[in-house]
């Protein structure tokens, strides 16, 4: 077998006992190379040295990242479980049935210093009674005065202002069903909007507080990188 050599000939690839080269680096046929984005061998001593330290510091974090994400991955999943066998285990104590997704839930500490809570958010999208919804707003809209119902043409802006990701602002259209308007092309809107509304899945949250003494407030244990300190 062969591996091309981006600045010179190919070089054949021969077993060679453990080394002591740093990860990223290969000896081949007795030269040292590093490998390059494009997938060929460059000679090591051809890659500038800020390149190589840059190669040593990305290899060293994620070679800590991967083992770590997985150790939180476990931890998430064992604190879900212990949950679940807590919550299965009052509900004998009630005779009732545990069923479905479990979530919303608070523990606390017996000293009140520790809490745990799990939440259940689902995942909710817009079908195209949305659509319907909106061309209703604009025809309400369009009847009114400049200065009639000027809050409520912002709220319906806001509403159906898509965000960067393409996506309708769920708060601010769910403001709208709650505002009440004597208007018969306005309440088929809103009844749009719930209609427009479906659940597509679910994700379960896990959130974790500790506190000093019981009138201080919760600190909570950062597991997120970006959010750490």
């Amino acid at each position: 077998m062969t591996a091309p050599n981006s600045t010179g000939p190919s070089a054949t690839i021969v077993a060679a006992a453990p080394t002591d080269l740093p990860p990223g680096q290969v000896r081949l046929a007795g030269k040292v190379y590093m490998t390059n984005a494009r997938g060929g061998l460059d000679p090591v001593e051809t890659v500038k040295a800020t390149d190589q330290l840059m190669d040593e510091v990305v290899r060293k974090v994620v070679g800590f990242a991967g083992p770590l994400s997985d150790q939180i991955a476990r931890f998430k999943q064992h604190t879900f479980d212990d949950v679940d066998r807590y919550v299965e285990l009052l509900a004998q104590d009630f005779g009732a049935k545990v069923g479905g997704k479990k979530g919303n839930i608070q523990l606390l500490s017996y000293d009140g210093l520790m809490k745990v809570q799990i939440a259940v958010a689902d995942n909710v999208v817009f079908g195209p009674e949305l659509q319907i919804a909106k061309q209703l707003f604009d025809e309400c809209v369009t009847e009114w005065s400049a200065d009639s119902h000027a809050h409520i043409r912002a709220l319906i802006s806001r509403a159906f202002n898509t965000d960067k990701a393409g996506l309708v602002n769920r708060a601010e259209l769910l403001s709208l069903t709650r505002v009440e308007i004597d208007d018969e092309r306005w309440n088929r809107a809103v009844d749009a909007i719930r209609e427009a509304q479906r659940v597509i899945g679910s994700k379960r949250y896990m959130r974790v507080y500790t506190r000093p003494h019981g009138d201080a407030p919760w600190t909570p244990i950062v597991l997120d990188v970006a959010g750490a300190k």
